[in-house]
């Protein structure tokens, strides 16, 4: 049945579309809601990962029929993989994340008949459990940082780090794996310290702050 001249429904594209899309969204949830975001807790990106990797997939498999290249695909990679969001600067692990639901969903969508469900599976799964490892069995530590002005600016000589890390652990409540001195000050006495620490070692739910140092740093 066709409705000026387009067919009104093709039952095995369509069966074909439920069954990719279920197994796009099953892997998305997976990787964004169970692995992402139980350790980062940002609902921000998770609200962007799945509509992002929806419509990269619905794009791709509706234009499955048009002349599809690799360089179709690498241009959805360049397309929204160079997103920066304005007001906040995307971190390097939240662009891998973004990079890889982006290219799950191509994967899904763009995956032709010459490849089994069982090869694409596979694929699927391989991502996944190598994310997990990396998440949760090799213990690779999420590292946040936070943004301080410092007065005490006598501590911030190199000769001083180990006094300035003992004193912004005391005045934070923070395990501190690391300090960076920023803009110094010497009207105010005072200094921009950019401090990293992981979540895990610290109970306190301190917000990640998002640092451009710009001119700060010079």
């Amino acid at each position: 049945m066709e409705i000026f001249g387009i067919e009104l429904i093709d039952v095995e594209d369509f069966i074909e579309l439920l069954m990719r899309f279920s197994l796009n969204t099953i892997v998305i949830i997976v990787i964004v809601r169970y692995l992402y975001y139980k350790i980062t807790n940002r609902k921000d990106y998770l609200f962007t990962y799945f509509l992002i990797s929806t419509i990269v997939f619905l794009l791709c498999f509706m234009l499955e029929n048009v002349t599809l290249e690799l360089g179709f695909a690498l241009g959805l990679f360049a397309i929204f993989g160079i997103i920066r969001y304005r007001t906040r600067q995307i971190e390097i692990k939240e662009m891998t994340y973004l990079f890889l639901v982006i290219g799950v969903s191509v994967i899904n969508a763009l995956a032709n008949r010459k490849i089994s469900y069982s090869e694409l599976l596979f694929t699927n799964m391989a991502v996944i459990v190598l994310t997990y490892l990396l998440e949760k069995v090799f213990f690779l530590k999420h590292e946040t940082r936070k943004t301080i002005d410092y007065e005490k600016i006598e501590l911030v000589k190199p000769e001083n780090y180990e006094l300035m890390l003992q004193d912004l652990e005391e005045r934070t409540g923070l395990v501190i794996n690391r300090a960076e001195v920023g803009r110094i000050d010497f009207l105010r006495d005072a200094a921009r310290v950019r401090i990293y620490y992981y979540e895990s070692d610290n109970r306190l739910g301190y917000e990640e702050e998002d640092y451009n140092g710009g001119d700060d740093d010079d």
